[in-house]
C-alpha cells in the first residue's frame, strides 16, 4: 500500500499519531508531507497554496492507494489544485474539531475555521475521529452551523458525515520501559505528588488550576507540583502568578526536551490534574493514567467517555466552587483504601493496529 500522509500543521499531539500510525503498519510504504505548526490563521487557511505550490508539489502528484490527511488540511482545495488527489481514495482524520474549541476574549472568533472542517470531512471518502466526544460535538456543529446560514443550504450533510465516519483512537506508544527513576522531585516527606501536564494556554483553563491550587494550600494539603507542558510567545498571565505564588512547591515547569524524562515526572507522580476545556482525547492524561497516574479530572470534555465518576469534579458554578468540587474529589480518592483500577489496555497500538489497517484497507478499496 502506498500511502501519501499529509499533516498540515503537525503540532505535538498529531506528530504522535502520524508515527504511531507508521509503527503499527511498517509494511506500508509512507510518504510523509508536514507543516510546521505555527501562524494558526494562516497555516489553516493557506496550507492547499503551500502544499500544492510550494516545495512538496511533486510529491503530491506521485501515485499512491490511498491518502491520508489530517483534518487541519484545506482538502477540498487541494484537491482542486491536484487533481491527481481527487481521484485518489481519502480518508481525514480529526484530533479535534472548530466547533468546540472554546471562545475566548483575547482571540478573534471566527466562523472560518469551522467552515474548512465541514468541507475537508465533505471532500474526504471517510472521516475517522479520535472520540466519541469529538465526532459528537463536530456533528452537532456543523448542525448548528448549517441552520445559521441564510439559503440554499444542501439537505442532510450531518448525516452523510455521520455515516461515512467512525470512531478510531490515537494509540498510545509501548510505555513499558518508562521509569521513575529520573524525575526530581523535591525530597519530602509524603506529600502528593501531583502533575499537570497540557499547553500554557487559556484553553486549558489555567484560571482553575490556579483556584485548585490555593484550594489545596487552604486546606493546609501538602503537595509537590510537576507544571509540564509548552509555554508560546503570549501565555496567559496566570501562569506567572501560579509560579510566584507557588515556587516552593513547584519541581518541575515548562517543556521538557527529552521524551524519557517526560514519561518519568507521569510514573512518578500519584495525580494526573486535568483542567481542561478543550480536550478530545486527552493522551497525556491517557499516558499517565498507563504509568499508574490516579486521574482527577473535570466532569466534561472527553472524560466522561472514559473515567468513571470518582474521578470526575463538578464543573458547574464558579471558579472557586469547581476547585472546591475538585479538592473534595481528591480527599475522597485518598481516603480510599484502595483506589479504583483503571485500563487504557484498548488505547495501546497492539490493540489498535489491526482495526486501523482493517479501516484504511476499506478505505483505499472504497
Amino acid at each position: 500500500m502506498r500511502v501519501l500522509l499529509l499533516s498540515a500543521y503537525d503540532a505535538q499531539s498529531h506528530a504522535q499519531w502520524r508515527r504511531a500510525l507508521q509503527a503499527m503498519l511498517p509494511h506500508w510504504q509512507w510518504t510523509e508531507v508536514c507543516l510546521p505548526a505555527r501562524y494558526f490563521a494562516w497555516r489553516v487557511r493557506g496550507n492547499s497554496l503551500s502544499l500544492a505550490f510550494g516545495e512538496h508539489a511533486d510529491t503530491l502528484r506521485e501515485p499512491y492507494d490511498l491518502v491520508v490527511a489530517t483534518s487541519m488540511t484545506d482538502l477540498s482545495a487541494l484537491r482542486g489544485f491536484v487533481p491527481e488527489l481527487a481521484r485518489i481514495p481519502t480518508a481525514v482524520y480529526f484530533h479535534e474539531n472548530q466547533f468546540a474549541y472554546p471562545t475566548s476574549s483575547h482571540t478573534h472568533n471566527s466562523v472560518e475555521p469551522q467552515v474548512l472542517n465541514l468541507y475537508t470531512a465533505l471532500a474526504a471518502d471517510y472521516v475517522l475521529f479520535n472520540s466519541h466526544f469529538n465526532r459528537r460535538s463536530f456533528l452537532q456543529g456543523v448542525s448548528a452551523l448549517l441552520k445559521k446560514l441564510p439559503d440554499l443550504v444542501p439537505k442532510g450533510l450531518p448525516e452523510r458525515l455521520e455515516k461515512n465516519s467512525e470512531v478510531l483512537p490515537v494509540p498510545l506508544p509501548d510505555l513499558t520501559d518508562a521509569s521513575a527513576s529520573d524525575a526530581c522531585w523535591s525530597e519530602q516527606e509524603d506529600p502528593l505528588r501531583i502533575v499537570w501536564a497540557a499547553r500554557w494556554e487559556f484553553d486549558k483553563d489555567p484560571e482553575l488550576l490556579n483556584a485548585i491550587l490555593m484550594a489545596l494550600d487552604k486546606r493546609n494539603i501538602d503537595f509537590r507540583l510537576a507544571l509540564l507542558g509548552q509555554r508560546f510567545r503570549h501565555t496567559p498571565r496566570v501562569f506567572d502568578d501560579i509560579i510566584q505564588r507557588f515556587s516552593d512547591r513547584i519541581d518541575q515547569q515548562g517543556f521538557v526536551e527529552s521524551r524519557a524524562a517526560y514519561l518519568s515526572w507521569l510514573a512518578s507522580a500519584d495525580y494526573i490534574l486535568s483542567t481542561a476545556q478543550h480536550e478530545f482525547q486527552g493522551l497525556a492524561v491517557l499516558e499517565a493514567v498507563a504509568l499508574g497516574c490516579c486521574p482527577l479530572l473535570p466532569q466534561r470534555q472527553v472524560y466522561p467517555e472514559y473515567f468513571a465518576h470518582e474521578h470526575l469534579y463538578s464543573t458547574t458554578g464558579d471558579v472557586a466552587q469547581q476547585a472546591e468540587s475538585a479538592v473534595d474529589k481528591l480527599d475522597a480518592l485518598q481516603a480510599m483504601a484502595t483506589k479504583p483500577e483503571i485500563s487504557v489496555a484498548s488505547f495501546a497500538s497492539q490493540h489498535l493496529c489491526h482495526t486501523y489497517e482493517s479501516v484504511l484497507t476499506r478505505v483505499a478499496n472504497r
